[in-house]
């Protein structure tokens, strides 16, 4: 009992000292939430927060209505959010490119992924996978890189961009190889797979939900994915960490950011909620179509893993001189 009125007594001093009334706090959510994907519907990132924000709603008692706003890059999509009231009614899934790679290349960059958003928690992350056209005569990534050193000028690598994080993971391998490959940016991964398939590219680091159908079809070779362990869909590939590439961690993941100043009683219920439906079965199944693993995280885990990733990515960015506002 004494337990229970000093956990009240807290979440009491919380909202009080936000400005927030605690019935306001405790009624959360009293309508449904807007939930802005930054991608155009139908891709993976639009998989993936359909399927969340199913579960989601059903922990939250309340529905989201999911939004797709594209364009920039996801800019559009960042200001919206960043402009809106930070009453936990309007909610953005960041991604490794909004809160990632595009603050570590874009110099005009027209919103702070830190300084504008409040970092709600983590959906989950898939690996990147180096992936080699199958005719080239490499069947390990030693070999690859063994080849690239005595074939200097003869390879080029395809892209989802530039600066998306299909270029700048190939740039890290190059960095930490010292080899050199010509880069080839397309307007998206199909395109890219497209040319990597026909031999015109002999090499692509994309991820490993756009990989796995080519992988399987056997037109690619797939040689190491991202990350620190295997994957269970790959089980036979190496991970860059496991064939000696130290800190090579590059991750395509997916999170959730709400507008800055979000009152703390908001964020916890919002965290917990979202953590406990990543934890059901159902949604796991769900979101190993795009290979992705949940991995959840409380706000504060969560905005020391974006800080870190923009710093990663900031690094690569400054030694492969890589500015896209340039």
């Amino acid at each position: 009992m004494q337990r229970r009125r000093f956990t009240a007594g807290l979440a009491a001093a919380g909202a009080a000292a936000l400005g927030l009334p605690l019935a306001r706090a405790q009624a959360f959510p009293a309508r449904s939430i807007r939930y802005i994907v930054p991608v155009a519907a139908g891709g993976g990132s639009d998989l993936v927060g359909r399927t969340v924000t199913e579960r989601w709603g059903r922990a939250l008692g309340q529905g989201f209505v999911v939004e797709n706003i594209g364009g920039g890059g996801g800019a559009i999509a960042c200001q919206t959010t960043a402009k809106a009231a930070p009453d936990g009614y309007t909610l953005l899934q960041g991604y490794v490119a909004t809160h990632g790679t595009s603050p570590a290349t874009r110099s005009k960059l027209p919103y702070d992924a830190i300084k504008d958003f409040t970092p709600v928690g983590m959906i989950g992350a898939t690996p990147n996978v180096l992936v080699v056209n199958a005719a080239l005569p490499v069947g390990s990534l030693a070999e690859f890189t063994a080849w690239l050193k005595k074939n200097p000028g003869r390879a080029s690598y395809g892209s989802a961009g530039q600066g998306s994080l299909t270029h700048l993971t190939m740039e890290l391998y190059k960095q930490a190889t010292g080899t050199f490959a010509v880069h080839i940016p397309y307007r998206g991964i199909a395109p890219a797979f497209t040319d990597l398939l026909s031999g015109q590219t002999q090499a692509m680091f994309p991820g490993l939900a756009a990989a796995l159908p080519h992988i399987r079809s056997g037109r690619v070779r797939p040689l190491a994915v991202t990350g620190a362990a295997r994957h269970a869909a790959l089980k036979d590939v190496p991970s860059m960490i496991e064939a000696g590439f130290k800190g090579f961690d590059a991750l395509q993941w997916y999170g959730v950011v709400a507008p800055a100043g979000l009152p703390a009683p908001i964020l916890a219920r919002l965290n917990e909620t979202l953590n406990a439906s990543l934890q059901g079965g159902d949604l796991r199944d769900k979101l190993a179509a795009e290979a992705v693993e949940p991995w959840p995280m409380n706000p504060d885990q969560f905005g020391t893993f974006v800080r870190e990733d923009i710093a990663r990515w900031t690094r690569v960015a400054r030694d492969r001189k890589i500015d896209l506002d340039a």
